[in-house]
């Protein structure tokens, strides 16, 4: 058995000296990220206190001058020369506020280059940087960079998290009208994170945040009164707040003329592009990429779908998508021509607007009796882009794509009939292609059927399906995530706030037990995870007391007596 004492205690001097490297490798790393960052969070919390500080100052100064205003004006005298007096106070204000306009300039550009630096970072340096510039335009007064300090503080995004100086700020900006702000103490004070539970409360900060223009307290408020939480439930007070999300969303629908790509089948093979998974892995990519190369034109329809976008972790890149869509083209396939058409009818740095390309793209997809196609000429002929506006060429082209199945041109059909463009006001036959489209999930056609339904019009009024259809077309829009990620980022921090929020959920609404049971069991899955990656064994399995058994090492004593074991089997077996 000597052997065998041999490898085990060869395998307790590697592993001793794995764990003392790795240990050594993980503190030059929390060094390095300490000296990167320690530095900009301690000079963003400092800017904080210097914000705060002043903000308040100037609350009391500001009190003071108005009362020795009113004083000079009610003791005023009207002596000679006021004329001159008057002209030099007049020049005093001039020159006040144009000093308060290049200050306030110089704010609104750090705030523009500390958001261009995070939307590019990759690092956490470049994110201290970003938040830094942050602080130095929030200390010039710009209610922005404000809002993205207290984010900043409520999260933890650039240092300890600070829920207390986030309140603060986020009262100080509530002060100033920030509806982001109203919206956020609404969210801490209907769960009493940080400030005290308080619903009437809560629902007051909504209503100013709505009042104020924040699409998100609209939402809540849409859903409070839908559902009847610490309001009267009252489904015609939620469709008013629903609208407005709605409208403000399908507005900015209505000005890209676009064709979504998503609505696209990206390739038929088994291992296909299409996945739910969110990354690409990078051999994978590369096989993709060798497969397009060798000529294969679903491949390279589907790799330019992806670079168009900027989906499954490939960057956005122009370039390469009309590359790959111009190899499929040559080759004969019908979609990438179709999306070389929508390339140049959007325009972008590697194909620059250009409607006589489109069209050319466009009328040789069509040819080929390609649904895309169909649909961008019917664009084409019902905008009047490079060619004069033709509603009976459109309607023909929305038909004949209508009917391949294609939503976006079921959708156009539906509006023609029901904004009476270049055909008579048909409700019924809107109905008809806005419920088609939308059972695609075409995002416009249920926004129309939410409204005819709202008002009545081609069918019977009802105030519960329009709600319904609201909820349905804003969950497509992505629009009711932020509330949970608001909800939800928190509590990951804090475990058994999360658990709170979930709890409250499940009671609120009987139809969220099983969503919520499913969370909980998500929540503990990750706080397990979390709990592996960070060595916290100890935490969760104290019961055991190994350490106080075996001794610190007791780790790789199992591991020797798992390896010893296999030896001894492995032996037994070729004996």
């Amino acid at each position: 058995m000597k052997p065998l004492s041999l490898l085990i205690e060869i395998l307790i001097i590697l592993g001793v000296t794995i764990k003392t490297i790795e240990a050594e490798k993980h503190d030059e790393r929390r060094k390095e990220r300490n000296v990167t960052t320690q530095v900009s969070v301690n000079q963003t919390q400092q800017f904080l206190s210097h914000i705060l500080e002043r903000r308040k100052l100037s609350e009391v100064i500001s009190k003071r001058e108005n009362f020795l205003d009113k004083k000079k004006n009610h003791h005023k005298i009207r002596i000679k020369g006021i004329q001159n007096k008057d002209f030099l106070k007049r020049s005093k204000n001039h020159l006040k506020t144009h000093a308060k306009k290049n200050f306030t300039d110089e704010g609104d550009q750090l705030f523009k280059m500390g958001t261009k630096i995070l939307q590019q970072s990759k690092s956490q340096k470049q994110k201290a940087e970003a938040y830094l510039l942050f602080a130095k335009a929030a200390d010039m007064g710009n209610l922005k960079a404000m809002e993205k300090m207290a984010d900043a503080l409520l999260f933890g995004n650039f240092g300890t998290q600070n829920i207390t100086a986030a309140i603060q700020l986020y009262e100080s900006l509530a002060k100033e009208g920030s509806y982001k702000a109203q919206n956020a103490l609404g969210f801490l004070s209907s769960y009493g994170i940080g400030m005290e539970y308080d619903q009437a409360k809560a629902l007051i900060y909504y209503t100013f945040g709505s009042a104020g223009g924040s699409m998100m307290s609209q939402m809540i408020l849409g859903y409070r009164y839908s559902s009847g939480i610490n309001v009267l439930q009252n489904c015609e007070v939620a469709l008013i707040h629903y609208k407005k999300v709605a409208d403000y969303i399908a507005d900015k629908l209505e000005k890209s003329e676009g064709i979504p790509v998503e609505k696209v089948r990206l390739t038929e093979r088994p291992e296909n592009l299409s996945s739910n998974s969110e990354i690409l892995d990078w051999d994978v990519y590369q096989y993709y990429k060798f497969l397009a190369e060798r000529g294969d034109v679903q491949t390279q329809v589907s790799l330019g779908q992806l670079h168009l976008i900027g989906r499954k972790g490939l960057d956005q890149d122009y370039y390469k998508a009309l590359y790959y869509f111009l190899k499929a083209a040559k080759a004969g396939s019908a979609n990438a021509m179709a999306f070389i058409g929508k390339m140049y009818l959007e325009g972008n740095a590697a194909a620059p607007q250009n409607n006589t390309t489109a069209f050319k793209y466009f009328s040789m997809a069509a040819n080929k009796g390609n649904a895309i196609g169909l649909h961008g000429l019917g664009l084409l002929y019902f905008y009047g882009k490079g060619v004069p506006v033709n509603y009976s060429e459109a309607l023909k082209y929305f038909q004949k794509a209508a009917e391949k199945g294609w939503p976006n041109a079921q959708f156009q059909l539906g509006f023609m009939y029901y904004s009476g463009s270049g055909v008579w006001k048909d409700y019924k036959l809107a109905f008809k292609y806005f419920y088609l489209a939308s059972q695609s999930g075409q995002p416009l056609a249920i926004y129309y059927l939410a409204e005819m339904y709202a008002t009545g019009t081609g069918v019977l009024r009802s105030c519960r399906t329009a709600v319904e259809k609201r909820l349905k077309f804003l969950k497509k829009r992505r629009c009711i995530q932020w509330h949970f990620s608001y909800g939800i980022e928190l509590p990951f921090k804090d475990i058994h706030l999360a658990r709170r929020l979930y709890d409250m959920a499940a009671q609120t609404s009987p139809d969220a037990h099983i969503p919520v049971f499913f969370a909980l069991m998500k929540l503990e899955t990750v706080h397990m995870l979390q709990d592996i990656l960070l060595f916290n064994f100890t935490m969760r399995w104290k019961w055991m007391k190994l350490d106080n058994i075996l001794g610190p090492y007791w780790d790789l004593f199992v591991i020797g007596l798992i390896v010893a074991v296999l030896i001894f089997l492995l032996r037994n077996r070729r004996m």
